[in-house]
């Protein structure tokens, strides 16, 4: 069975010419891609037309994929790049005064074999919320490092530039991201009270 092929091995049998495998390589990172893209767009429909737009480049420049890092960690940085090219278009075509009521929130699907299920969705909305009033830099590290589990390296790689500045941004994001999430519960807190 194809998904049980690395990825390494699915982009082999991607070149030799077998789409299936490019499929499958496909559904193994569409979710992760996507969250990537809403943390740079305003609208689901934006999101996903660079993930979309994502996967099309990654298909064209198989060929190029070297093998020094992850698929993983070179298919993000063609998202990331992707997103920062649809964004400036989208700035130079339009400007939206209704852009406040675009968001939407990612509802972190879960297997429902939890126990305390109510209560990982409550941190998950307030986790998702608290990134969401990040900036696009720091909601992307600290997607790229939780979420994708990507090394230091790995971000730096898929950003360019060195892991040093990496986790100096990340220890910044994360400070960020923890008052963010005190203000957001306190402000919780006093309307249960």
């Amino acid at each position: 069975m194809q998904s049980k092929l690395s990825d390494i091995e699915l982009i082999t049998e991607t070149l030799s010419g077998n789409q299936s495998a490019y499929a499958d390589l496909v559904k193994r990172h569409q979710r992760f891609v996507f969250t990537l893209a809403m943390r740079f767009a305003k609208s689901r429909e934006d999101a996903e037309e660079i993930a979309q737009d994502s996967f099309i480049k990654a298909y064209r420049s198989l060929q190029n994929f070297q093998g020094q890092s992850k698929f993983s960690t070179w298919l993000y940085s063609i998202v990331y790049t992707t997103a920062m090219t649809f964004l400036r278009k989208k700035k130079l075509d339009t400007s939206s005064i209704d852009d406040e009521n675009n968001f939407i929130q990612l509802e972190n699907q879960s297997g429902g074999f939890d126990n305390n299920s109510a209560e990982n969705k409550s941190r998950s909305y307030y986790l998702n919320q608290a990134i969401e009033q990040l900036s696009a830099d720091d909601a992307l590290l600290i997607t790229l490092f939780y979420k994708g589990e990507q090394s230091l390296e790995e971000i730096a790689a898929t950003l360019g530039i060195e892991p040093n500045n990496v986790k100096v941004k990340l220890f910044r994001a994360r400070q960020r991201l923890k008052e963010k999430l005190e203000r957001n519960l306190q402000h919780e807190v006093k309307e249960l009270l």
